[in-house]
């Protein structure tokens, strides 16, 4: 049987950690007055002759034979009081009934009276905050149905066969179809008077359904302005009296601000009611955990209690439990009928009365682990160890890395195979801190806005690594048969580019095979790297494209991969011009610094959401390191001190650019007054020389760039070799350093009690007069 306190460690929410009742403290409490008992009992038997020894016994048993009693006696009394002003409530126990251990027992109820009052007023708090939620909803889909009513009626009003043969100009409205379909609608015959008169009926539907939901318009000459066709600016009041919610400015000029034109798109109500839902979804969600949070307290108090009852031989959990039972956090039936609210809500609002399709919106079931994908994590592993000795001992007999055979094959074969690798050693790592996250309890799905349904987990990242390293020794092992067996390099050298573009073609295959969602979620990650800083930046689009910062191996290779297979198709056969000439020093160049370009826009359009200094800074990082990527690789090309001089010192101060960046800002470390010495007062691992160890290993691994200026004499597989060994490392540090970065954030997430996905809604709230 599992014990309680691993059954709380596993199910408590972890960012509601430090609001939920503390077990283990209480349990050392309990353990302090257990062992208050037994001093006083052998020095009674050591103190006294063999007669009076025998009698303590004899009481010592009895006394535990009145402990198996029902003798229910009231040795506590709790008092709630209420504070003034405030209206929180407070518990406070009296003893009733002295205790041989009256001290220990006085700070038992002492801390067991703090924990109550703590996991109320969280919960009091939480619920009123989620209640708040509720109504705001509520008026933000009152508004909602009544514009889609409006729509309705306007496009039912303006289609063809209610106009008659005098409309026959207005052919150019839609017909009117169900009513979740909201075309936009046309304006072409504004100079028709019966036409004008009817968006301006219109206008005022709308705006009469903007003053019931709370807005009212002072400036008298709005409507003058709307019957003569003009623009009208509107000037908007607050009514002090209730929370009004105001229309989103997009849709405030669509529907107010341009009476007369096309007003409305069946774009923007899709998306505000997409907004809407997910918003119930969120909402749903945290009343779940709130609900957990009150059942999992509960259960604390009463093992506690029967605790400290077993161990002091009264009977307190009795009376203590009847006010456990009366507090708010158990007794508010709020959160219940607020959950079939929402149900009731969703079901017909949004999964056209289907219940059973609403919850699986509401309550996602979470796939189970599969003993199958174990078995393949295994056999892929064990198909790839076999296959990479099997290629090694071909490439051996073959003399593939002979000096006659070195250049051909280290220019075409080798850097789509190592694309392959890094890739696949960056998912493996990826696996690692999947593992990891999951471990320690890290919410990365809620971080990643992951859906837990269809998120990767540890399993599913080993057996994609597993299963992309299989494929592609086996293809390297095939390519080394062929060759043996006299095929000309000419057809079997484009082997390695068939087999990147097929997984090019899995990865975009529309078919529900192979991760669908994540390889979905890929792409369009990628579209919003690449397109930056034109989509607003989310966690998991600058945490991806911190990982591409350290895959510029990659992207190089794929560039040279993709030089010879264009050669190829087009049978120029000039393989030369992929590794040198002026448009290979370009591409060059783009692909160095790219990465961090994108970063670097990403927080430039950060600090234009946010306004946060802090993005500066970041984006000053990024540029740094542009920096020194330019200097690195011209140097490379150019080996005179001019360039050695500005590689040096454009790599000092990006890499100390990093490192302080990386211990400071994304870690959380060095903090002089932390508890911690030199780390962060939070910790997940229990082990903080872990933590000192990896503030070496990423110094160390920070500056590997050191071996490009020291020109180490050896061969040209051994320098591709080399190089392949310096950018595995910086996947290994990229790895590594995800651990920490997601350790923090969820930290962050857990010191603000952030459980649950802030949803933007459509109509926001207005506090000021325009």
């Amino acid at each position: 049987m599992v014990k309680f306190s691993k059954e709380l460690e596993a199910k408590l929410i972890p960012e509601w950690k430090e609001a939920f009742v503390n077990y283990w403290d209480l349990k050392k409490q309990i353990k302090r007055i257990k062992l208050s008992k037994v001093p006083k009992q052998t020095h009674q038997a050591a103190g006294g002759d063999f007669g009076f020894s025998i009698f303590d016994s004899l009481g010592f048993f009895l006394k535990k034979f009145a402990c198996s009693e029902d003798n229910i006696t009231n040795i506590i009394k709790v008092r709630k009081k209420t504070i003034k002003g405030s209206g929180e409530e407070i518990y406070e126990t009296e003893l009733a009934q002295l205790f041989s251990e009256e001290d220990e027992v006085r700070v038992f109820f002492a801390r067991l009276d703090e924990e109550l009052n703590k996991v109320n007023q969280f919960y009091t708090r939480q619920e009123g905050e989620f209640v708040e939620k509720g109504e705001t909803l509520n008026k933000q889909l009152q508004i909602l149905l009544e514009l889609k009513q409006i729509i309705s009626d306007r496009r039912r009003k303006n289609s063809p066969s209610s106009k008659g043969s005098n409309h026959s100009n207005t052919g150019s409205f839609p017909s009117p179809t169900r009513d979740s379909d909201y075309s936009s609608v046309g304006a072409e015959n504004f100079g028709d008077s019966d036409e004008t008169n009817s968006e301006i009926s219109q206008t005022d539907e709308v705006i009469s359904t903007l003053e019931r939901n709370g807005v009212s318009f002072v400036n008298s000459t709005t409507m003058s302005k709307a019957k003569k066709g003009l623009k009208p600016k509107m000037a908007m009041r607050i009514d002090p009296t209730r929370a009004i919610t105001a229309i989103t400015s997009m849709l405030w000029e669509d529907l107010v601000n341009n009476p007369t034109g096309d007003f409305i798109h069946k774009r923007k109500i899709q998306c505000a009611e997409k907004m809407i839902r997910s918003a119930f979804v969120e909402l749903y969600r945290g009343l779940g955990l709130l609900k957990t949070y009150s059942s999992l307290n509960m259960v604390a108090f009463s093992k506690i209690l029967k605790k400290f009852d077993k161990v002091s031989c009264q009977k307190a959990s009795g009376n203590y439990l009847k006010e456990v039972k009366r507090s708010h956090f158990v007794s508010s039936d709020q959160v219940v009928r607020l959950m079939d609210e929402v149900e009731t809500i969703f079901t017909k609002h949004f999964a056209n009365n289907d219940r059973k399709k609403a919850m699986k919106f509401l309550r996602p079931q979470q796939h189970k682990d599969s003993h199958m994908v174990t078995f393949l994590v295994g056999l892929s592993t064990g198909c790839f160890v076999s296959l990479f000795c099997v290629y090694a001992i071909l490439a051996h007999l073959c003399g593939i890395f002979s000096a006659s055979n070195e250049p051909a094959y280290m220019d075409s074969v080798y850097p789509v195979f190592s694309v392959f690798a890094l890739l696949s050693l960056h998912m493996f790592m990826y696996g690692c801190n999947l593992y990891m996250w999951r471990s320690t309890r890290i919410n990365y799905n809620f971080i990643f806005e992951f859906s837990p349904s269809t998120a990767l987990k540890h399993r599913d990242a080993f057996l994609i690594s597993a299963s992309l390293m299989t494929t592609v020794v086996g293809a390297m092992v095939l390519h080394l048969l062929l060759r043996a067996a006299g095929f000309s390099p000419g057809q079997i050298d484009a082997l390695p580019g068939i087999l990147l573009l097929f997984y090019i073609a899995l990865l975009i295959c529309p078919l529900d095979i192979f991760y669908r969602p994540t390889r979905y979620c890929f792409i369009r990650v990628i579209r919003n790297i690449v397109c930056s800083p034109i989509y607003k930046v989310l966690l998991v689009d600058f945490f991806m494209a911190d990982q591409l910062t350290s895959q510029i191996p990659l992207l190089r290779h794929l560039q040279t991969t993709g030089c010879h297979l264009f050669a190829r198709v087009l049978k120029t056969h000039h393989s030369e011009a992929c590794h040198s000439g002026r448009l290979y020093m370009e591409i060059t160049y783009i692909i160095s610094f790219l990465p961090y370009y994108w970063r670097a826009m990403q927080c430039a359009r950060r600090w234009f959401d946010d306004s946060d200094v802090n993005h500066l800074a970041n984006m000053g990082k990024y540029v740094s390191a542009m920096v020194a990527a330019v200097a690195r690789v011209t140097y490379s090309r150019q080996h005179d001190n001019l360039w050695l001089a500005m590689f040096l010192i454009s790599s000092v101060v990006a890499t100390a650019y990093q490192l302080y960046w990386d211990f400071i800002k994304d870690w959380g470390f060095l903090n002089p007054k932390s508890r911690n010495p030199w780390l962060r007062d939070d910790l997940v691992l229990k082990n903080k020389n872990i933590y000192y160890m990896s503030i070496a290993l990423n110094v160390v691994l920070r500056v590997t760039w050191i071996q490009t200026f020291m020109h180490f004499k050896v061969g040209h597989v051994q320098s591709r070799l080399l190089e392949f060994l310096l950018a595995a490392l910086e996947v290994i540090r990229r790895g590594h350093w995800n651990f920490y970065r997601l350790e923090n954030e969820h930290l962050n997430n857990v010191g603000h009690y952030r459980a649950v996905k802030t949803v933007p809604l459509p109509f926001r709230e207005n506090d000021s007069d325009y």
